[in-house]
């Protein structure tokens, strides 16, 4: 019968689903990765394209044309979507893949974060230094903080005394971050809530996820405002 999908149309990759719009695998509220089978939100994960001449690009915006190859952000998982011929079968040909894909991924994501920051800065949704950002911060007027890889633990503590449950992003070292604002050096920033953020908080979340990293942690005995007088 005409309008059907075929029996191509609704094969699996090993068991998987492939990311064919036509499966609706691209509509919806989330993505399912085609090694792991587990779904999440596309602002999670990794989506990849096949390029004109066979060759898969990471889609870091999620806007590229194409059938979309989607992976959990891990390590693990995006060497065995390299290695086992995982994205030749979700696009149903032979594709050409980069040996360097997960270092490449991740330098994107990084470039990503840093413009996203730029854009931040040029719309004066962020400000940068311990005492703006704390003022933004006991205002209720951030959303997340960012600080540079160099700064230490209990700079941060005292940065969100008050305001725990702030995301935490870090970024390259003081003196890239101090780039982003055109000063020698940054440590702290603070940025409003907005589209931006969220996009920042998401690229993080990728990085962090493929990278292996942990986020931040806070120094564990750093009294909140309140918890002392004169705090």
């Amino acid at each position: 019968m005409q309008g059907r999908r075929t029996t191509s149309e609704q094969a699996t990759i090993e068991g998987q689903e492939t990311d064919d719009p036509a499966t609706d695998s691209e509509r919806g509220p989330t993505r399912r990765c085609i090694v792991t089978r587990e779904h999440g939100k596309p602002e999670q994960m990794l989506r990849f394209v096949l390029s004109p001449d066979g060759v898969v690009v990471f889609d870091i915006a999620g806007r590229l044309p194409g059938r979309g190859m989607w992976l959990s952000a891990r390590p693990d998982v995006l060497e065995t979507a390299r290695t086992r011929g995982v994205f030749s079968r979700a696009a149903r040909c032979q594709v050409q893949v980069q040996a360097d894909l997960t270092v490449s991924v991740l330098g994107a994501l990084e470039r990503r974060r840093s413009e996203t920051l730029g854009l931040l800065r040029r719309s004066g949704q962020v400000v940068s230094g311990f005492a703006k950002a704390r003022e933004w911060i006991v205002a209720g007027r951030a959303a997340l903080v960012v600080q540079a890889a160099d700064g230490s633990a209990e700079e941060r503590s005292r940065l969100l005394s008050g305001a725990r449950s702030l995301p935490v992003v870090e970024v390259a070292r003081a003196t890239e971050l101090g780039a982003v604002f055109g000063r020698d050096h940054v440590v702290h920033a603070a940025v409003a809530s907005g589209a931006l953020a969220q996009r920042l908080l998401g690229d993080n979340e990728r990085f962090l996820g493929l990278s292996g990293r942990a986020a931040p942690v806070r120094a564990p005995h750093a009294p909140d405002q309140g918890e002392q007088a004169g705090t």
